[in-house]
């Protein structure tokens, strides 16, 4: 939603949607305003508590199934197997996804690949449907006055108008845009620390086509699954800036990584958000 300054002020029961890349500061902030009242709603939490915590299981079970003592354990009902996600634990989430490649190297069919994108794409999209009941549930149920939808890296991919329309129509949306100095740090931290990561099928298809001719690779079942994300996080990285800028630009406004920084409490947070409001009026 669009505001001026003094209708942000007056806003009583205040709702913000953080956007941005993976390791901009979300989290981070969302934990520094749970100290103040603010309820913290996590995408990917919700994700992986609600929408995918079937096919997580599954996945998990279908693994433990390839060792003898626990398929033993599992099929005679001795054990069970469970999540435990937690909004500052997500890796069953990470660990669903995948990477593609070779099956050797822990990577996965481009099909199987390709279906649990697919999944977690349609997860994201309800988990972002499911942000005005939990408004609702954060203020009457649980007594929060303020609520921060801290959503996953990937929002801006879902290509879904309706999903936009709920979060303007329900929250301030609120971009973290990574400084040059930042950008470097993420690409470097994730080639250092390469993990499962969300794509765009029509982007994913043009760039795996172009990774396997750059590489002389006939199959995918060739490819390095680490190598891959290495090669592709950059590419995926400068693919969604423009994404981010366009929603920003339409529905919410944007701070950086470097604002982001200085922001310590609530009271901090609160005065760089009628900054950003002030920058668009």
């Amino acid at each position: 939603m669009k505001l001026t300054v003094e209708e942000f002020q007056r806003w009583e029961h205040k709702c913000i949607t953080l956007l941005g890349m993976s390791g901009v500061g979300k989290t981070c902030l969302a934990n520094i305003l749970r100290k103040h009242a603010w309820f913290h709603y996590s995408g990917d939490y919700r994700i992986g508590t609600r929408y995918l915590d079937e096919p997580i299981l599954d996945n998990i079970k279908q693994q433990a199934m390839q060792v003898p003592f626990l398929r033993d354990l599992l099929q005679s009902d001795s054990i069970y197997i469970c999540n435990n996600i937690t909004v500052d634990h997500l890796k069953p989430v990470s660990s669903f996804l995948g990477k593609l490649g070779n099956p050797e190297l822990g990577g996965l069919p481009l099909q199987e690949f390709k279906h649990r994108q697919r999944l977690h794409h349609q997860a994201e999209i309800a988990a972002m449907n499911d942000v005005p009941e939990f408004i609702r549930k954060a203020r009457l149920i649980y007594g929060y006055k303020h609520f921060i939808n801290d959503a996953g890296g990937s929002v801006c991919e879902l290509d879904d108008e309706q999903v936009l329309r709920v979060l303007d129509e329900h929250t301030l949306i609120l971009y973290i845009k990574a400084t040059e100095h930042d950008e470097h740090e993420l690409i470097s931290r994730a080639e250092s620390d390469p993990k499962p990561l969300y794509y765009r099928e029509a982007f994913l298809d043009e760039q795996l086509d172009i990774y396997l001719k750059e590489n002389n690779l006939p199959y995918v079942a060739m490819v390095n699954p680490d190598e891959f994300v290495r090669w592709m996080f950059p590419r995926l990285f400068y693919a969604r800036i423009p994404r981010y800028e366009a929603i920003a630009n339409q529905y919410g406004y944007t701070i950086t990584t470097d604002e982001l920084s200085q922001v310590k409490n609530e009271t901090d947070f609160l005065q760089l958000l009628e900054k950003a409001i002030s920058r668009q009026c």
